[in-house]
Protein backbone atom coordinates (compact mmCIF):
# COMPACT_ATOMS: atom_id res chain seq x y z
CA UNK A 1 0.00 0.00 0.00
CA UNK A 2 1.32 3.18 -1.25
CA UNK A 3 1.22 6.97 -2.17
CA UNK A 4 -1.56 8.70 0.10
CA UNK A 5 -3.25 5.58 2.15
CA UNK A 6 0.34 4.81 2.59
CA UNK A 7 1.77 7.81 3.31
CA UNK A 8 -1.81 7.95 6.32
CA UNK A 9 -1.03 4.12 7.57
CA UNK A 10 2.40 5.31 8.27
CA UNK A 11 0.87 8.24 10.42
CA UNK A 12 -1.37 5.60 12.04
CA UNK A 13 1.85 3.38 12.85
CA UNK A 14 3.54 6.41 14.19
CA UNK A 15 0.91 7.03 16.53
CA UNK A 16 1.12 3.30 17.81
CA UNK A 17 4.00 4.36 18.98
CA UNK A 18 3.02 7.11 20.38
CA UNK A 19 0.18 5.42 22.41
CA UNK A 20 2.68 2.38 22.92
CA UNK A 21 4.59 4.90 25.16
CA UNK A 22 2.03 6.73 26.63
CA UNK A 23 0.11 3.43 28.31
CA UNK A 24 3.51 1.86 29.14
CA UNK A 25 4.53 4.88 31.10
CA UNK A 26 0.91 5.21 32.38
CA UNK A 27 0.91 2.17 34.61
CA UNK A 28 4.42 2.21 35.59
CA UNK A 29 4.16 5.61 36.99
CA UNK A 30 0.67 4.84 38.40
CA UNK A 31 2.68 1.58 40.28
CA UNK A 32 5.54 3.97 41.58
CA UNK A 33 3.03 5.87 43.17
CA UNK A 34 1.24 3.32 44.59
CA UNK A 35 3.86 1.41 45.92
CA UNK A 36 4.74 4.55 49.07
CA UNK A 37 1.43 3.67 49.87
CA UNK A 38 1.51 -0.95 50.66
CA UNK A 39 5.05 -0.83 51.57
CA UNK A 40 7.07 0.67 54.79
CA UNK A 41 9.45 1.50 51.92
CA UNK A 42 9.44 3.65 48.84
CA UNK A 43 12.23 1.83 47.30
CA UNK A 44 11.70 -1.91 47.76
CA UNK A 45 13.54 -3.48 45.77
CA UNK A 46 16.82 -2.54 46.82
CA UNK A 47 17.97 -5.65 48.25
CA UNK A 48 16.29 -7.31 45.68
CA UNK A 49 16.45 -5.73 42.20
CA UNK A 50 14.61 -8.72 40.52
CA UNK A 51 11.32 -7.29 42.07
CA UNK A 52 11.41 -4.53 39.60
CA UNK A 53 10.69 -7.17 36.80
CA UNK A 54 7.44 -7.76 38.14
CA UNK A 55 6.27 -3.94 39.73
CA UNK A 56 7.70 -2.10 36.85
CA UNK A 57 8.43 -4.61 33.70
CA UNK A 58 4.98 -6.40 33.92
CA UNK A 59 3.12 -2.75 33.87
CA UNK A 60 5.21 -1.36 31.29
CA UNK A 61 4.98 -4.13 28.69
CA UNK A 62 1.11 -4.38 29.37
CA UNK A 63 1.04 -0.81 28.74
CA UNK A 64 2.78 -0.93 25.80
CA UNK A 65 0.96 -3.76 24.70
CA UNK A 66 -2.44 -2.11 25.14
CA UNK A 67 -1.59 1.16 23.61
CA UNK A 68 -0.02 -0.50 20.54
CA UNK A 69 -3.17 -2.84 20.19
CA UNK A 70 -5.16 0.43 20.18
CA UNK A 71 -3.27 2.14 17.27
CA UNK A 72 -3.84 -1.38 15.36
CA UNK A 73 -7.79 -0.91 15.85
CA UNK A 74 -6.82 2.25 14.00
CA UNK A 75 -4.74 0.68 11.18
CA UNK A 76 -7.59 -1.85 11.13
CA UNK A 77 -10.53 0.34 10.99
CA UNK A 78 -8.40 2.55 7.92
CA UNK A 79 -6.94 -0.17 6.00
CA UNK A 80 -10.68 -1.71 5.64
CA UNK A 81 -12.06 0.97 3.48
CA UNK A 82 -8.80 1.12 1.69
CA UNK A 83 -8.67 -2.71 1.07
CA UNK A 84 -12.02 -2.81 -0.15
CA UNK A 85 -11.44 -0.60 -2.92
CA UNK A 86 -8.33 -1.74 -3.83
CA UNK A 87 -9.10 -5.96 -3.87
CA UNK A 88 -13.16 -6.07 -3.98
CA UNK A 89 -13.06 -9.38 -5.50
CA UNK A 90 -11.62 -11.04 -2.56
CA UNK A 91 -14.10 -12.68 -0.32
CA UNK A 92 -14.98 -10.55 3.19
CA UNK A 93 -13.17 -13.22 5.59
CA UNK A 94 -10.07 -13.22 3.50
CA UNK A 95 -10.35 -9.53 3.11
CA UNK A 96 -10.54 -9.04 6.76
CA UNK A 97 -7.35 -11.65 7.53
CA UNK A 98 -5.33 -9.53 4.61
CA UNK A 99 -6.26 -6.11 6.38
CA UNK A 100 -5.49 -7.85 10.29
CA UNK A 101 -2.25 -8.96 8.42
CA UNK A 102 -1.52 -5.78 6.66
CA UNK A 103 -1.73 -4.15 10.45
CA UNK A 104 0.25 -6.54 12.04
CA UNK A 105 3.33 -5.49 9.43
CA UNK A 106 3.27 -1.61 9.78
CA UNK A 107 3.37 -2.77 13.89
CA UNK A 108 6.50 -4.18 13.40
CA UNK A 109 7.86 -1.43 10.99
CA UNK A 110 6.99 0.77 13.31
CA UNK A 111 9.74 -0.01 15.54
CA UNK A 112 11.71 1.11 12.82
CA UNK A 113 11.03 4.82 13.10
CA UNK A 114 11.15 4.53 16.87
CA UNK A 115 15.01 3.78 16.06
CA UNK A 116 15.63 5.74 13.87
CA UNK A 117 14.37 8.89 15.47
CA UNK A 118 16.47 7.63 18.48
CA UNK A 119 19.60 7.25 15.81
CA UNK A 120 19.25 10.58 14.89
CA UNK A 121 18.56 12.12 17.96
CA UNK A 122 21.38 10.75 19.91
CA UNK A 123 23.84 11.62 16.54
CA UNK A 124 22.75 15.28 16.66
CA UNK A 125 23.59 15.41 20.23
CA UNK A 126 26.51 13.66 19.99
CA UNK A 127 25.14 11.32 22.87
CA UNK A 128 27.58 8.11 22.60
CA UNK A 129 26.34 4.39 21.91
CA UNK A 130 25.08 5.23 18.61
CA UNK A 131 26.02 2.75 17.61
CA UNK A 132 23.22 0.31 19.56
CA UNK A 133 20.45 2.53 18.12
CA UNK A 134 22.00 1.18 14.58
CA UNK A 135 21.91 -2.40 14.97
CA UNK A 136 18.53 -2.36 16.81
CA UNK A 137 17.04 -0.20 13.55
CA UNK A 138 19.31 -2.25 10.48
CA UNK A 139 19.52 -5.72 11.92
CA UNK A 140 15.27 -6.23 12.21
CA UNK A 141 15.08 -4.05 9.15
CA UNK A 142 17.60 -6.39 6.89
CA UNK A 143 15.70 -9.68 8.48
CA UNK A 144 11.89 -7.86 7.41
CA UNK A 145 13.44 -7.02 3.91
CA UNK A 146 15.04 -10.69 4.04
CA UNK A 147 12.07 -12.78 5.09
CA UNK A 148 8.93 -10.68 5.24
CA UNK A 149 8.90 -7.91 2.38
CA UNK A 150 5.84 -8.57 -1.07
CA UNK A 151 7.95 -7.31 -3.82
CA UNK A 152 5.01 -6.62 -6.02
CA UNK A 153 1.67 -4.80 -5.03
CA UNK A 154 -0.64 -7.54 -6.15
CA UNK A 155 1.13 -9.96 -3.77
CA UNK A 156 -1.39 -10.44 -0.60
CA UNK A 157 0.34 -10.06 3.10
CA UNK A 158 1.00 -12.96 4.97
CA UNK A 159 1.51 -13.80 8.67
CA UNK A 160 5.27 -12.48 10.38
CA UNK A 161 7.59 -15.49 10.50
CA UNK A 162 8.81 -16.35 13.98
CA UNK A 163 12.28 -16.60 11.81
CA UNK A 164 12.38 -13.15 11.20
CA UNK A 165 11.31 -12.20 15.19
CA UNK A 166 14.40 -14.07 15.90
CA UNK A 167 16.84 -13.00 13.04
CA UNK A 168 15.62 -9.55 14.44
CA UNK A 169 16.73 -9.59 17.79
CA UNK A 170 19.46 -12.01 18.12
CA UNK A 171 22.05 -9.14 17.45
CA UNK A 172 20.43 -6.62 18.91
CA UNK A 173 19.62 -8.14 22.68
CA UNK A 174 23.01 -9.84 22.55
CA UNK A 175 24.78 -6.61 22.06
CA UNK A 176 22.87 -4.57 24.79
CA UNK A 177 21.01 -6.76 27.34
CA UNK A 178 23.96 -6.50 29.25
CA UNK A 179 24.34 -2.48 29.02
CA UNK A 180 20.56 -2.61 29.88
CA UNK A 181 21.07 -4.22 32.80
CA UNK A 182 23.62 -2.52 34.13
CA UNK A 183 21.72 0.34 33.49
CA UNK A 184 18.65 -0.23 35.82
CA UNK A 185 21.35 -1.94 38.85
CA UNK A 186 22.95 1.25 38.68
CA UNK A 187 19.72 3.74 39.30
CA UNK A 188 18.93 0.84 42.15
CA UNK A 189 21.87 1.45 43.74
CA UNK A 190 21.94 5.50 43.14
CA UNK A 191 18.74 5.11 45.03
CA UNK A 192 20.42 4.18 48.36
CA UNK A 193 21.95 7.80 48.86
CA UNK A 194 19.98 9.74 45.98
CA UNK A 195 18.29 12.23 49.03
CA UNK A 196 20.61 15.23 49.01
CA UNK A 197 18.20 16.78 51.12
CA UNK A 198 16.73 14.14 53.32
CA UNK A 199 12.09 14.52 53.18
CA UNK A 200 12.52 17.70 50.43
CA UNK A 201 11.34 15.19 47.76
CA UNK A 202 8.45 13.20 47.11
CA UNK A 203 9.18 9.66 48.18
CA UNK A 204 7.71 7.92 44.88
CA UNK A 205 10.22 10.25 42.87
CA UNK A 206 12.90 7.32 43.31
CA UNK A 207 10.62 4.28 41.85
CA UNK A 208 9.17 7.12 38.95
CA UNK A 209 12.77 7.30 37.68
CA UNK A 210 12.69 3.60 37.56
CA UNK A 211 9.61 3.16 36.35
CA UNK A 212 11.09 5.56 33.61
CA UNK A 213 14.14 4.09 32.68
CA UNK A 214 12.07 0.38 32.56
CA UNK A 215 9.23 1.35 30.17
CA UNK A 216 11.78 3.04 27.84
CA UNK A 217 13.69 -0.74 27.57
CA UNK A 218 10.24 -2.02 26.99
CA UNK A 219 8.87 0.07 24.51
CA UNK A 220 12.39 -0.04 22.25
CA UNK A 221 13.74 -3.51 22.54
CA UNK A 222 9.89 -5.52 22.59
CA UNK A 223 8.34 -2.93 19.90
CA UNK A 224 8.93 -6.09 17.55
CA UNK A 225 7.78 -8.96 19.86
CA UNK A 226 4.73 -6.68 20.84
CA UNK A 227 3.63 -6.85 17.00
CA UNK A 228 3.42 -10.49 16.87
CA UNK A 229 1.11 -10.91 19.68
CA UNK A 230 -1.91 -9.59 18.37
CA UNK A 231 -2.74 -12.01 15.57
CA UNK A 232 -1.09 -14.88 17.63
CA UNK A 233 -3.67 -15.81 19.90
CA UNK A 234 -1.22 -15.61 23.16
CA UNK A 235 -2.84 -12.05 24.11
CA UNK A 236 -5.29 -13.22 26.96
CA UNK A 237 -2.80 -15.86 27.96
CA UNK A 238 0.16 -12.86 28.20
CA UNK A 239 -2.14 -10.39 30.07
CA UNK A 240 -2.98 -12.90 32.74
CA UNK A 241 0.41 -13.79 33.01
CA UNK A 242 1.68 -10.08 33.23
CA UNK A 243 -1.40 -9.34 35.80
CA UNK A 244 -0.33 -12.62 38.04
CA UNK A 245 3.56 -11.43 37.82
CA UNK A 246 2.13 -7.90 39.39
CA UNK A 247 0.20 -9.37 41.54
CA UNK A 248 2.95 -11.16 43.22
CA UNK A 249 5.29 -8.82 43.14
CA UNK A 250 2.80 -5.92 44.81
CA UNK A 251 1.79 -8.83 47.38
CA UNK A 252 5.72 -9.73 48.42
CA UNK A 253 5.72 -5.81 48.86
CA UNK A 254 2.67 -5.28 51.15
CA UNK A 255 4.03 -8.32 53.39
CA UNK A 256 7.40 -7.31 53.54
CA UNK A 257 8.32 -10.59 52.09
CA UNK A 258 11.80 -9.86 50.66
CA UNK A 259 13.54 -7.46 52.98
CA UNK A 260 14.38 -4.10 51.46
CA UNK A 261 17.48 -3.72 53.52
CA UNK A 262 19.90 -6.09 54.85
CA UNK A 263 23.44 -5.77 55.94
CA UNK A 264 24.90 -6.36 51.90
CA UNK A 265 22.34 -3.69 50.37
CA UNK A 266 22.99 -1.10 53.53
CA UNK A 267 20.57 1.87 53.94
CA UNK A 268 22.73 4.99 54.35
CA UNK A 269 21.88 6.93 57.33
CA UNK A 270 23.07 9.30 59.79
CA UNK A 271 23.53 9.99 63.55
CA UNK A 272 24.57 13.67 64.24
CA UNK A 273 24.57 15.05 68.18
CA UNK A 274 24.01 18.63 67.11
CA UNK A 275 23.89 21.98 68.92
CA UNK A 276 22.07 24.98 67.50
CA UNK A 277 23.60 28.52 68.47
CA UNK A 278 23.28 31.96 67.72
CA UNK A 279 26.31 34.42 66.51
CA UNK A 280 27.26 37.43 67.93
CA UNK A 281 26.22 36.62 72.03
CA UNK A 282 28.04 35.62 74.65
CA UNK A 283 29.48 32.48 74.22
CA UNK A 284 28.07 30.36 77.06
CA UNK A 285 24.45 31.19 75.83
CA UNK A 286 21.78 28.71 76.72
CA UNK A 287 22.19 26.25 73.16
CA UNK A 288 19.86 23.67 72.40
CA UNK A 289 21.28 20.63 71.61
CA UNK A 290 19.78 17.17 70.31
CA UNK A 291 20.38 14.08 68.45
CA UNK A 292 19.57 13.76 64.76
CA UNK A 293 18.82 10.54 62.77
CA UNK A 294 18.44 11.30 58.85
CA UNK A 295 18.92 8.94 56.05
CA UNK A 296 19.97 9.73 52.54
CA UNK A 297 17.83 6.44 51.03
CA UNK A 298 14.56 7.57 50.09
CA UNK A 299 11.72 6.76 52.91
CA UNK A 300 10.74 6.89 56.62
CA UNK A 301 12.73 6.11 59.51
CA UNK A 302 10.10 3.94 61.07
CA UNK A 303 11.71 0.94 60.84
CA UNK A 304 14.70 1.89 62.56
CA UNK A 305 13.14 4.07 64.64
CA UNK A 306 12.24 0.67 66.51
CA UNK A 307 15.25 -0.08 67.96
CA UNK A 308 15.51 3.19 69.38
CA UNK A 309 12.14 3.52 71.46
CA UNK A 310 14.73 4.11 74.77
CA UNK A 311 16.18 7.10 73.35
CA UNK A 312 13.09 8.82 72.82
CA UNK A 313 13.28 9.68 69.38
CA UNK A 314 10.29 11.44 67.55
CA UNK A 315 10.44 11.27 63.46
CA UNK A 316 8.56 13.48 60.66
CA UNK A 317 8.10 16.68 59.42
CA UNK A 318 8.19 18.78 61.98
CA UNK A 319 12.03 19.58 62.41
CA UNK A 320 13.76 21.05 60.33
CA UNK A 321 17.47 21.20 60.30
CA UNK A 322 19.78 23.38 58.51
CA UNK A 323 23.05 21.92 58.21
CA UNK A 324 24.25 24.69 55.76
CA UNK A 325 25.58 22.70 52.86
CA UNK A 326 22.02 20.76 52.91
CA UNK A 327 18.47 21.07 54.76
CA UNK A 328 17.24 17.40 56.92
CA UNK A 329 12.88 18.19 56.29
CA UNK A 330 12.60 14.63 57.58
CA UNK A 331 14.54 12.84 60.21
CA UNK A 332 14.28 11.90 63.82
CA UNK A 333 15.29 13.62 66.54
CA UNK A 334 16.26 13.23 70.49
CA UNK A 335 16.67 15.45 73.34
CA UNK A 336 17.51 12.45 75.76
CA UNK A 337 21.41 13.29 77.18
CA UNK A 338 22.12 15.48 74.75
CA UNK A 339 23.81 18.02 77.23
CA UNK A 340 26.33 15.43 78.02
CA UNK A 341 29.73 15.08 75.72
CA UNK A 342 30.64 18.46 75.07
CA UNK A 343 30.68 21.84 77.24
CA UNK A 344 30.02 25.40 76.12
CA UNK A 345 34.17 26.02 75.63
CA UNK A 346 33.38 23.90 72.89
CA UNK A 347 31.30 27.00 70.76
CA UNK A 348 32.45 28.33 67.78
CA UNK A 349 32.73 31.87 68.23
CA UNK A 350 30.98 33.99 65.23
CA UNK A 351 31.07 37.73 66.26
CA UNK A 352 30.83 41.05 64.69
CA UNK A 353 33.72 42.94 65.14
CA UNK A 354 33.26 46.47 63.30
CA UNK A 355 29.88 47.06 61.02
CA UNK A 356 29.91 50.92 59.38
CA UNK A 357 29.72 53.08 56.17
CA UNK A 358 31.58 54.14 53.91
CA UNK A 359 31.64 56.31 50.77
CA UNK A 360 31.68 52.68 49.09
CA UNK A 361 28.61 51.22 51.00
CA UNK A 362 28.13 49.62 54.70
CA UNK A 363 31.39 46.98 55.27
CA UNK A 364 31.05 44.92 58.24
CA UNK A 365 33.84 42.41 59.74
CA UNK A 366 33.05 39.23 61.47
CA UNK A 367 35.48 37.48 63.47
CA UNK A 368 35.05 33.55 63.42
CA UNK A 369 36.56 31.13 65.41
CA UNK A 370 35.83 27.17 64.85
CA UNK A 371 37.74 26.50 68.28
CA UNK A 372 38.91 23.04 68.22
CA UNK A 373 37.02 22.25 64.68
CA UNK A 374 39.35 21.80 61.85
CA UNK A 375 36.28 20.74 58.97
CA UNK A 376 33.27 23.54 58.91
CA UNK A 377 31.03 25.25 56.32
CA UNK A 378 30.01 28.44 56.00
CA UNK A 379 26.92 30.08 53.87
CA UNK A 380 26.81 33.82 53.08
CA UNK A 381 23.65 35.86 51.92
CA UNK A 382 24.20 36.92 47.91
CA UNK A 383 20.72 38.98 48.48
CA UNK A 384 22.69 40.82 51.07
CA UNK A 385 25.90 40.89 50.02
CA UNK A 386 27.34 42.06 47.06
CA UNK A 387 31.26 40.79 47.56
CA UNK A 388 33.57 39.72 50.61
CA UNK A 389 37.39 38.72 51.39
CA UNK A 390 38.44 36.09 53.86
CA UNK A 391 41.56 35.97 55.95
CA UNK A 392 43.34 33.80 58.08
CA UNK A 393 46.86 34.47 59.97
CA UNK A 394 46.84 37.85 57.93
CA UNK A 395 46.69 36.10 54.63
CA UNK A 396 43.67 36.56 52.53
CA UNK A 397 42.21 33.00 51.38
CA UNK A 398 39.36 35.10 49.37
CA UNK A 399 39.85 37.82 47.09
CA UNK A 400 37.13 40.22 46.23
CA UNK A 401 35.85 38.95 42.91
CA UNK A 402 32.75 37.85 41.61
CA UNK A 403 31.51 35.37 43.57
CA UNK A 404 29.26 32.11 42.71
CA UNK A 405 25.29 31.27 44.41
CA UNK A 406 23.41 28.23 44.76
CA UNK A 407 19.73 29.69 45.57
CA UNK A 408 20.69 33.06 47.06
CA UNK A 409 23.88 31.89 48.95
CA UNK A 410 27.46 31.61 48.45
CA UNK A 411 29.26 28.72 50.56
CA UNK A 412 32.53 27.80 51.12
CA UNK A 413 33.38 24.18 52.78
CA UNK A 414 36.99 23.97 54.64
CA UNK A 415 38.84 20.90 55.97
CA UNK A 416 42.52 21.99 57.40
CA UNK A 417 44.83 19.52 58.93
CA UNK A 418 46.68 19.35 62.09
CA UNK A 419 48.10 22.77 62.23
CA UNK A 420 45.70 24.71 60.30
CA UNK A 421 44.05 27.50 61.26
CA UNK A 422 40.85 28.09 63.41
CA UNK A 423 40.56 31.84 63.51
CA UNK A 424 39.39 33.75 60.77
CA UNK A 425 38.24 37.38 59.55
CA UNK A 426 34.83 37.76 57.08
CA UNK A 427 35.28 40.86 55.25
CA UNK A 428 31.32 41.88 53.88
CA UNK A 429 30.37 44.36 51.53
CA UNK A 430 26.30 45.11 51.19
CA UNK A 431 24.61 45.63 48.87
CA UNK A 432 22.48 49.36 48.48
CA UNK A 433 18.83 47.83 48.51
CA UNK A 434 19.01 44.70 50.15
CA UNK A 435 16.32 42.15 49.39
CA UNK A 436 15.75 38.58 51.16
CA UNK A 437 13.22 37.26 49.12
CA UNK A 438 14.40 33.89 49.44
CA UNK A 439 16.33 33.88 52.17
CA UNK A 440 13.79 32.64 54.94
CA UNK A 441 14.72 32.71 58.74
CA UNK A 442 16.37 29.64 60.29
CA UNK A 443 13.13 29.58 62.71
CA UNK A 444 9.68 30.38 61.97
CA UNK A 445 9.17 34.00 62.21
CA UNK A 446 12.66 35.01 62.73
CA UNK A 447 14.73 37.42 60.75
CA UNK A 448 16.34 36.31 57.79
CA UNK A 449 19.96 34.94 58.11
CA UNK A 450 23.12 36.26 57.10
CA UNK A 451 25.47 33.91 58.02
CA UNK A 452 25.20 29.96 58.33
CA UNK A 453 28.05 28.00 60.03
CA UNK A 454 28.53 24.30 60.32
CA UNK A 455 31.89 23.16 62.50
CA UNK A 456 32.11 19.44 62.85
CA UNK A 457 34.20 17.49 65.44
CA UNK A 458 34.79 14.23 64.89
CA UNK A 459 33.40 12.97 68.60
CA UNK A 460 31.27 10.00 69.74
CA UNK A 461 29.29 11.30 72.77
CA UNK A 462 27.61 8.89 74.52
CA UNK A 463 24.12 9.49 73.85
CA UNK A 464 25.31 9.07 70.36
CA UNK A 465 27.27 5.77 71.02
CA UNK A 466 24.03 4.16 72.47
CA UNK A 467 21.93 5.09 69.16
CA UNK A 468 24.81 3.75 66.88
CA UNK A 469 24.72 0.63 68.67
CA UNK A 470 21.01 0.13 69.12
CA UNK A 471 20.59 0.99 64.92
CA UNK A 472 19.46 -2.20 63.28
CA UNK A 473 22.81 -4.70 61.43
CA UNK A 474 21.20 -3.14 57.84
CA UNK A 475 21.86 0.56 58.48
CA UNK A 476 25.05 2.11 57.51
CA UNK A 477 26.99 5.06 58.37
CA UNK A 478 26.97 7.01 55.21
CA UNK A 479 29.33 9.93 54.78
CA UNK A 480 29.99 12.54 51.69
CA UNK A 481 32.48 15.26 51.59
CA UNK A 482 28.90 17.79 52.65
CA UNK A 483 28.16 15.05 55.09
CA UNK A 484 28.58 16.53 58.91
CA UNK A 485 30.82 14.24 61.67
CA UNK A 486 28.98 12.74 64.56
CA UNK A 487 28.99 16.18 66.18
CA UNK A 488 28.05 19.16 64.87
CA UNK A 489 27.63 22.93 65.99
CA UNK A 490 25.27 24.83 64.10
CA UNK A 491 25.56 28.90 63.99
CA UNK A 492 23.88 31.16 62.71
CA UNK A 493 23.78 35.32 62.20
CA UNK A 494 21.01 36.97 61.22
CA UNK A 495 20.92 40.30 58.66
CA UNK A 496 19.64 42.24 61.75
CA UNK A 497 22.37 41.64 63.80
Amino acid sequence: MGGYHGAVTFGLSCLSILLMWIGSLSLTILVAILIPCISTSPVPYIANPWLVIGLFGGPAMLGALAGQHLGFLFIIKYSRDVFSKRVPILPSQTLENVIRLEAERWLFKSGFIQWLILLIVSNYFKAGSSYVALVWLVTPAFAYGLMEATLTPSRLPKQLKITTLILSLSLPILLSSGTLIRAVGTIIGILVRSERNPGARPEWLGSLVVAVLVSAIVCLTLVYLLSYIHLSGAKRPVIISILMLLALALAAVNTGLFPTFTEDFSRAVNVVHVVETKGNSDENQDASSFISLFSSTPGKLFEEAKNLKDEEFTCGWNKTVDYVSFTVKYGCWSSKDSRSGWSNSDIPVVHVEHDSRTINGRETKVFIDAKTSKRWSLAINREAIRDFTFEADAQELVPVGSKSEVDGWHFIQYSGGKNAPTKFNLNLYWLDNTTHSSQGAYKPGGSPLLLKVRTDLDRVTPAVKRVLEKLPPWCSLFGKSTSPYTFSFLTTLPVDF
